[in-house]
């Protein structure tokens, strides 16, 4: 089984896999490790990755980038309305009120959502890592950003310590910027917060050059650049090349576009301080992650043991200085700033994977968004909730909430603080609790409701089940029900998966919490306090014995994929796949045809000039030319089988006077001698120079006369190509079975083999 991972970035993305004892980033196929996030649609097929980024100029339209951020969002949310005047590509609303991506693909006018084209990279991706390793691929971990929500990470799917060492990562990468705190003990890793800005990274200060270089550009060559796609698009790419140039050198540095519109010809110069006053307030916005970051977690500077930082745009001097600056110590950069996420993921797969033996490290992640429920209360007949889980909560984790219902109901479940959201609505989903049904008795039913956010941050109610009381019949033991049934519980509130780490205080603190949130949601029933009387008095339940039924669950996610959609998805992925590898086959088989052109016509000057007459030789050549003018003519744009046709055309006409039978009688006899060569060669190498050979010249030369001997065979002038005048020699060397003849005859061939 295959290791992975993934770091899906807004700009670029890098493939790890762990293998040999280590974690490595693996190279695509053009030995760069690092594959853009494009995809390219054209008339006929797909391009991914790099071979979609040098299209961004040529086909911009339909060259899609920078598609990461509109994961899990709505077509009318302000964010995607806001962006879109910035992006050469046009957006669309999906039937469900997502966002899509329209494009011509195929001659035809098609919107892709935004999780099929993520699909198609991670495809590429996937083919990249099964590349490397030799094998297919079936499991990987993808990154996300730690300020997704629920609705985002859905569309993406799926003993006395030592004072542990505190380490702040900062990521700043294209599109956003993260900030987490880490304590590391020996085998364990624990995230005690994080803190973040989307609206803060290396794009955005692209962008500050691109209004300076338009302003510049309106002003002294009197041009308007955002009118012109194209134009926009070499002007950005040219910007991310000057603000990298400008990391690393503070001098003046020029920016030339030859033919940039009208067939004008632009220039420009800038310098990191002037680059700097530009990203003023930019600059201004990286202190306030890392000052909340330490209010949340309540940890002084001096506790800090090392700042990480990684991310493209961690590069820019300016942001570098103020991170250090706000720290009071030098930052560290151990990891390599592009692949330390994929490593990462790689890592986080190779510890959730059965198949791969890792040394126990166990890693505790947050929850990043205050997550509530809420319901409508029998009772008081209005609505309920509950915070279930707090901000910066362990994750993964479960708890056990307790409701006393006599009939189905639902849970909402939401972020209670959406100002925090970078996110326009705060709703997670709904989940349905069916078939609850009261007791016999006609009290209401306990229903119990295990609520969990899982490894990958999503939250979800996983089971919800029925506790029934039933009476025992007189004279039956008493079953004790009621301590292991305490146990069970707590045993349920506190998930298997969550970290040994935690300890036995997270454990408390469970049952803590889900001793509250059973009072609060029992509380809408008007019997709690007789349920409460009667709990205490446990003598009394000494005849009666409880039993749990499990209830279905009907989950209505935001945003979430239904499986019929998802599956047309993969199907027209599939479809897409199979289009790319027709065309590709079609391409391959067209330069098939070239390459022989240039190949036959280099011979026939070249290697087979000699055997060849001239006149032969000037009807292949026209031949040849009569081909190359048809493939950059009326052959341009044909289909595979055509290409296949034409080449084998040209071969037959080469190798016209021999019969299929005869070319296979040679190369029968071609591999039988190299097999008897190569092993009397081995054999020889293994004797010692003062022995004798283990073959002689006899033995070679005898090796030789059954391409001579046999009668009208003719297989010398096969081997040796179409010479004149080896017919009639051959067929007279036929006839004598004994005498002298034939062997001077033989001593005759035997330079041409040589020429062969």
């Amino acid at each position: 089984m295959s290791v992975v991972g993934f770091d899906v970035g807004f700009q670029s993305c890098y493939v790890a896999v762990a293998r040999a004892g280590g974690i490595e980033t693996v190279a695509n196929e053009y030995s760069d490790r690092c594959t853009p996030s494009f995809v390219s649609f054209g008339p006929r097929n797909r391009s991914i990755g790099a071979a979609a980024k040098s299209q961004v100029v040529t086909n911009c339209k339909n060259t899609v980038q920078g598609f990461k951020r509109f994961h899990g969002r709505a077509f009318s949310d302000p964010y995607v309305q806001a962006a879109k005047s910035s992006l050469v590509y046009d957006l669309a609303q999906m039937p469900t009120g997502t966002t899509g991506i329209k494009v011509m693909y195929m001659e035809e006018e098609k919107v892709f959502s935004i999780e099929q084209v993520t699909g198609m990279l991670l495809t590429k991706l996937k083919e990249t890592a099964e590349a490397a390793l030799k094998k297919p691929v079936a499991d990987c971990v993808i990154s996300v950003p730690s300020f997704f929500t629920d609705a985002e990470r859905r569309s993406d799917l799926p003993a006395p310590e030592e004072k542990p060492r505190t380490v702040v990562f900062v990521d700043v990468g294209h599109a956003g910027y993260q900030v987490s705190v880490c304590a590391f003990n020996k085998g364990k890793l624990k995230v005690l917060g994080s803190a973040f800005d989307p609206e803060l990274g290396g794009k955005d200060f692209d962008e500050v050059l691109v209004k300076y270089f338009c302003e510049e550009f309106a002003k002294k060559y009197k041009l308007d650049v955002r009118s012109k796609p194209r134009a926009l698009v070499r002007l950005y790419q040219e910007c991310e090349k000057l603000k990298k140039l400008m990391s690393a050198n503070s001098s003046d540095l020029p920016l030339n576009i030859e033919c940039f519109m009208n067939d004008i010809d632009v220039s420009g110069t800038l310098n990191r301080a002037k680059f700097e006053e530009l990203c003023t307030e930019l600059l201004a916005k990286v202190e306030a992650p890392l000052r909340s970051i330490m209010e949340q977690t309540r940890l002084k500077k001096e506790d800090i043991y090392a700042v990480e930082i990684i991310g493209g745009a961690s590069r820019i001097p300016a942001i570098k200085e103020r991170i250090s600056k706000f720290f009071g110590k030098e930052l560290s950069t151990t990891l390599n700033l592009d692949e330390a996420v994929a490593r990462g993921c790689a890592l986080q797969c190779a510890i959730l994977s059965p198949a791969f033996k890792v040394r126990e490290f166990s890693i505790t992640d947050v929850v990043p968004y205050p997550i509530s429920l809420k319901w409508t209360s029998a009772a008081d007949e209005g609505v309920s909730d509950c915070e279930v889980f707090p901000k910066n909560h362990a994750a993964p984790f479960s708890k056990v909430l307790t409701f006393y219902r006599r009939e189905p109901f639902s849970l909402d479940a939401y972020y209670n603080n959406p100002k925090e959201l970078p996110y326009p609505d705060p709703t997670i989903g709904q989940f349905n609790i069916q078939k609850v049904v009261p007791q016999p008795s006609g009290e209401s039913a306990k229903v119990k409701v295990k609520v969990r956010v899982n490894v990958h941050g999503v939250f979800s109610v996983s089971s919800a089940s029925l506790v029934e009381v039933v009476k025992s019949a007189e004279g039956e033991e008493p079953m004790e029900t009621d301590n292991p049934g305490k146990e069970d519980e707590n045993k349920m509130q506190v998930d298997q998966e969550v970290q040994k780490a935690q300890g036995d205080d997270q454990k408390e603190h469970a049952d803590k919490k889900s001793d509250t949130e059973e009072m609060e949601t029992s509380t809408e029933e008007n019997k709690q306090e007789e349920k409460k009387n009667e709990q205490p008095p446990q003598a009394k339940k000494a005849k009666v014995k409880t039993k749990t039924v499990d209830l279905p669950i009907e989950n209505s996610l935001n945003w979430q994929l239904a499986s019929e959609t998802l599956n047309l998805f993969v199907e027209n992925e599939g479809k897409m796949i199979m289009q790319d590898k027709l065309e590709k086959e079609r391409n391959d088989a067209k330069n098939c045809v070239e390459e022989y052109v240039y190949e036959m016509r280099d011979k026939l000057h070249g290697a087979l000039e000699n055997f060849v007459s001239e006149a032969d030789r000037d009807s292949f050549s026209l031949k040849l030319e009569d081909t190359e003018n048809w493939l950059y003519e009326e052959g341009e744009d044909q289909q595979k089988q055509v290409y296949i046709d034409k080449l084998n055309e040209l071969k037959d006409e080469l190798y016209d006077h021999l019969d299929e039978l005869e070319m296979m009688k040679v190369e029968k006899q071609v591999n039988e001698t190299m097999t008897w060569m190569n092993n009397k060669m081995n054999l020889q190498s293994k004797q010692n120079l003062s022995q004798d050979p283990v073959v002689k010249t006899q033995e070679i030369q005898a090796k030789t006369k059954p391409k001579v001997e046999p009668p009208k065979e003719e297989t010398a002038p096969e081997q040796n190509g179409p010479v004149n005048g080896q017919e009639g020699s051959e067929a007279q060397t036929g006839k004598p079975e004994k005498g002298q003849a034939a062997p001077e005859n033989t001593e005759a061939k035997l330079p041409e083999m040589d020429i062969d």
